[in-house]
């Protein structure tokens, strides 16, 4: 079960670190006891001016604690687009002001590879199915593969149903085409930042991807 959810595989079920979260704060405070009133510091941390967030999939037990304690939170749409608006309805329901922060402040992650054009996007894409099925089925991530050597791999209806969900939430295309997708995504959730991954085999081609769609976004102010 463990396995399944650090996988993110269907059936998973989700852990509750609520816990956990409030120890963290704690120690960041200097007010952490253990259960059995010992006094525990962390050093470094104690007193530290630090952002605390969290990262959530739905608007269950991650979305609730971050809202609860009036921390920054994060909605990981690439790993699960299918429940992304309820983790922003489930945060923004819990939410209470904090010494940190007023209001809720959401973040919206997203893979995308951006490229001259949409084809050639594409192209630098390639590799991203035989590497996420790699992850899915728990041999381990194979080293991020080159186009060539993406097409070279075998691949079967059953791979490309285990990867279709990770796959068809990609925003692969031209300036333009990204941007426009993750407009739509920044409106449907009323994020307040969007958090951008991309992930190709060739470096220079990955840094070409964030400048390309810097600049578009720039553009449309």
């Amino acid at each position: 079960a463990l396995q399944q959810k650090l996988l993110n595989l269907p059936g998973a079920q989700p852990q509750d670190y609520s816990e956990q979260v409030d120890d963290v704060l704690a120690l960041l405070r200097g007010e952490y006891r253990t259960p059995e009133g010992v006094e525990a510091h962390a050093v470094p941390g104690e007193g530290a001016d630090v952002q605390v967030w969290i990262l959530g999939s739905s608007g269950g037990v991650s979305a609730e604690a971050a809202g609860r304690n009036g921390l920054r939170f994060a909605a990981n749409y690439h790993v699960s687009p299918a429940t992304v608006l309820e983790a922003a309805e489930g945060y923004r329901a819990a939410f209470k002001p904090s010494a940190e922060l007023e209001r809720p402040y959401l973040t919206v992650s997203a893979d995308v590879v951006v490229a001259q054009d949409d084809a050639t996007a594409r192209e630098l894409a390639a590799g991203y199915a035989p590497w996420v099925r790699s992850i899915r089925t728990a041999e381990g991530a194979i080293p991020y593969p080159t186009p060539a050597e993406a097409r070279a791999l075998p691949w079967s209806a059953q791979d490309s149903a285990l990867v279709a969900d990770r796959l068809e939430t990609r925003f692969v295309g031209s300036p333009g085409t990204v941007a426009d997708h993750l407009e739509r995504l920044r409106d449907a959730t009323g994020a307040d930042e969007l958090l951008i991954t991309t992930i190709t085999h060739g470096h220079a081609d990955r840094v070409r991807s964030y400048r390309l769609l810097a600049e578009e976004w720039q553009r449309r102010g």
